[in-house]
């Protein structure tokens, strides 16, 4: 599939998506707020919701649904406030719940943390799956891409969001491993631990409110 993607191409392409993705947005922050308010697990398994969410994001550019969102204000408007609703639930959740950032750090992990994993992953994707600037980037920027002389639109398209989110999934990592660490030094103290879950929901609000008021409006 490489060979129908030039090597320019790609570097140019691994290139933007570098520039687009290391600058903090609603992904990045988003795992930031989940790395201060429940660690690195919680983090990581967002980093990968996430990652998935936006390759979802590639399948509809790739087959074509893509271009309709980027036409469509009203569409593309529904994605963005639905995503910004839903980043201000899970903040005001984890304000309200701030309190009991203790027990949920030292309690021993088993069934019900398994279940949390996969509401955390989903967690991840439904904010991956709505990002307004990840929907802009594919829709507009990745088939500027692609070569039609080559022939497999379709399939290079898919290879050009693959590598945009395995550099994602690389630097989504770092930021929330980061997190979590600096996480670790709050949690020494009940009150510093409850802190940090307030801050990580006041930033998943402030986020949802700051996703819901910018972007593309015509």
């Amino acid at each position: 599939m490489a060979g129908m993607v030039s090597t320019d191409r790609l570097l140019a392409f691994a290139a933007m998506s570098f520039l687009l993705i290391v600058v903090p947005g609603p992904s990045v922050l988003f795992v930031i707020g989940r790395a201060l308010a429940q660690g690195r697990r919680a983090a990581l398994t967002t980093v990968v919701g996430n990652t998935v969410g936006a390759y979802v994001l590639v399948l509809t550019v790739a087959f074509g649904v893509g271009s309709i969102v980027e036409r469509s204000v009203l569409v593309f408007t529904a994605l963005k406030l639905a995503g910004a609703a839903y980043l201000v639930y899970l903040g005001v959740k984890a304000w309200r719940e701030r309190g009991a950032l203790r027990a949920a750090f030292a309690e021993d992990a088993g069934a019900a943390a398994t279940h949390g994993g996969l509401r955390t992953f989903w967690e991840g994707f439904a904010v991956g799956v709505t990002n307004p600037k990840t929907i802009v980037f594919f829709a507009a920027v990745l088939p500027q891409f692609v070569d039609p002389g080559a022939g497999h639109v379709t399939a290079q398209m898919l290879l050009l969001g693959l590598i945009f989110n395995i550099i994602a999934l690389a630097s989504d990592s770092v930021w929330g491993l980061v997190a979590a660490t600096a996480r670790g030094w709050f949690a020494r103290s009940p009150r510093r631990l409850s802190a940090v879950g307030g801050v990580g929901g006041m930033t998943m609000i402030g986020l949802g409110v700051t996703v819901a008021v910018t972007g593309r409006k015509d």
